[in-house]
């Protein structure tokens, strides 16, 4: 039987353009697509638990009209996972999307739709601005009441996942990482192929490569990607390490790491998660200098935190070993 596959073909050149990025708006997306269909995301139960009483009923009846509860949604929501993509930056972004886009991506969900929903979508793509401003009022609405308090925790899955992987490619070469990512994801000499549930694709990423992202809101439903232009080609796969209790407060964290690394140690290892000097790491831990120097030596010395000199200031952030050891305590 003939496999749904997006094949993304790279030249030889293109292997270094393999990329890891977050996409704060793929996990928006499909944290609305969590609550229009629960029973189909156990590992998301905590979480919804906590943000029922919180949502916003007329930023997600906007929202879920657009983004519907399974397949296709807008690319505009998530056209450009990178590295340092932040809430406010997507933010930003969607407010600036060029009308055109919208009305070839909202085409799509007219299609995709019928009846009422569909009435709504067409009246969305009559009006590309007007449907942007609402859009992008209810999507930061909607980050602000159901995700924004959780981002911390899922920013520190995602960014310990990327580590991991990317360990990985130290041990096990690039195509051993890709292979790794997920079951219905396979590496050859020139090509990463995904197999989808209702979608195939042949796609020449040569010149562009293409960027990994991995997912907590979507881990339940596999892999899913961002083939047509103008969006970068793109390919989500689930998440190492989430479990049920993904959502906890980050105070319970902190304790149990507390209880590995000692109170003091801990604290600097969960705030590490961007470069800061020595006096920085101090301040914010409320410790002298001197002994925020020792205790850094120590996570230096067990390799869970790197230091880099930059002029006459020494750096510190969490190594792939520290981000790893993060992510599985969250």
């Amino acid at each position: 039987m003939d496999r749904n596959l997006v094949e993304f073909r790279l030249a030889p050149g293109d292997i270094s353009a393999i990329r890891f990025g977050v996409s704060p708006g793929h996990e928006l997306c499909n944290a609305i697509r969590v609550m229009q269909r629960p029973d189909d995301h156990p590992l998301q139960w905590g979480w919804l638990r906590s943000v029922r009483s919180r949502m916003p009923r007329e930023p997600f009846d906007l929202l879920r009209t657009v983004i519907g509860a399974e397949g296709y949604f807008p690319d505009f929501f998530t056209t450009t996972p990178s590295w340092d993509m932040q809430p406010d930056d997507e933010f930003a972004r969607l407010r600036e999307v060029p009308p055109e886009l919208m009305r070839v991506d909202l085409a799509k969900m007219i299609v995709r739709s019928t009846g009422e929903r569909q009435r709504a979508i067409r009246h969305m793509h009559d009006d590309p601005l007007r449907a942007r401003a609402m859009l992008a009022d209810a999507f930061e609405a909607m980050w602000h009441a159901v995700l924004a308090p959780f981002w911390p925790q899922l920013e520190r899955i995602l960014r310990a996942d990327i580590a991991v992987r990317s360990r990985r490619i130290a041990t096990d070469g690039l195509g051993g990482m890709v292979g790794a990512l997920h079951r219905s994801v396979e590496w050859s000499d020139d090509a990463v192929r995904v197999e989808l549930r209702m979608h195939r694709e042949v796609l020449d990423c040569r010149g562009s490569g293409l960027v990994l992202v991995p997912t907590v809101m979507n881990w339940t439903h596999g892999c899913s990607v961002l083939s047509e232009p103008p969006a970068q080609p793109t390919l989500f796969y689930p998440a190492q390490g989430v479990t049920e209790t993904w959502a906890r407060d980050p105070g319970s964290a902190a304790e149990a790491l507390g209880a590995l690394l000692g109170p003091a140690r801990a604290g600097i290892l969960l705030a590490a998660h961007a470069e800061r000097t020595t006096s920085q790491v101090a301040a914010d831990a409320g410790l002298a200098i001197s002994t925020a120097s020792h205790h850094l030596a120590v996570l230096r010395e067990t390799g869970l935190v790197a230091s880099r000199r930059a002029g006459a200031r020494v750096l510190h952030l969490r190594t792939p070993l520290g981000e790893a050891v993060v992510g599985a305590t969250l």
